[in-house]
């Protein structure tokens, strides 16, 4: 995920909220431990990076975005040292892998940020919409980035990215449920963990990435069952993530997929 989390944020009542909502979900904290989320404050930076990363693997877009900030004093891009190097050069970051189109949006992703059309320094007090409508301005960020952004850098706990296909495809295998969840039965199946939707969204996106590494290494059917194992713990007894009630399988498959984010 281009988005990193290097460092851990307190989020023991989002825990204690989500274990007490859902057996499934109190498995998965069981199995990965505290949560990562923590803040971050180079906004312009963590941008430029989701523009990078589209369309193109995440490894090779850590590649190629190093090689952008290699252009900076101290590895530092800023909105003006970007617009000051396209007008000295309109070609100046081709070799970083940017296409046309690319440096088209991370101009349009500069020029935002030099006329206060994102408000950096009111981000932090903004409602969740009001950050969604601001960033879905600039050219190539749409919805599920402003959505990522909110989520992993500004921390806001209570974010659905109902179009992110890793949470949908997710919450089908965690939660047991036949067909993967269209935006309607995603929604209802998320209901009990507001207020910390953000943060049971990244126990599923780790969960499942947990588990698939768990299938590798011990060949074990869907990789599920292996997750209660290492831990012996009571809550990982039997299979720990068993279906849902009935009322949480009449779901259809998604309509959309979006890039997923783990």
């Amino acid at each position: 995920m281009w988005f990193p989390q290097d460092s851990e944020g307190d989020w023991s009542k989002a825990e204690a909220h989500l274990r007490a909502a859902s057996p499934e979900l109190a498995r998965l904290i069981d199995l990965i431990g505290p949560c990562k989320l923590a803040p971050r404050k180079d906004y312009f930076v963590v941008l430029c990076k989701a523009i990078f990363t589209q369309q193109i693997s995440t490894a090779v877009a850590t590649v190629l975005f190093g090689r952008f900030r290699d252009k900076f004093p101290s590895r530092r891009p800023t909105p003006k040292l970007v617009l000051d190097a396209m007008k000295r050069d309109a070609e100046a970051f081709v070799g970083c892998g940017l296409s046309r189109q690319k440096r088209a949006y991370v101009r349009d992703l500069s020029e935002h940020f030099t006329t206060n059309q994102i408000p950096t320094r009111k981000l932090a007090a903004m409602s969740d919409d009001e950050v969604i409508d601001a960033l879905v301005k600039v050219k190539g960020i749409g919805r599920w980035t402003a959505e990522m952004f909110l989520m992993f850098t500004l921390n806001r706990p209570d974010v659905l990215p109902m179009d992110d296909l890793g949470l949908q495809q997710g919450a089908q295998k965690v939660f047991g449920l036949k067909k993967t969840p269209d935006k309607k039965t995603l929604e209802k199946l998320a209901e009990p963990w507001r207020p910390y939707r953000s943060i049971a969204t990244w126990y599923i996106w780790r969960g499942v990435a947990r588990m698939n590494e768990l299938k590798k290494l011990n060949g074990d059917g869907d990789g599920i069952a292996a997750t209660a194992r290492p831990r012996r713990s009571p809550a990982a007894k039997g299979s720990p993530v068993p279906a849902p009630r009935s009322r949480t399988r009449t779901s259809t498959p998604a309509a959309r997929s979006r890039p997923s984010s783990r």
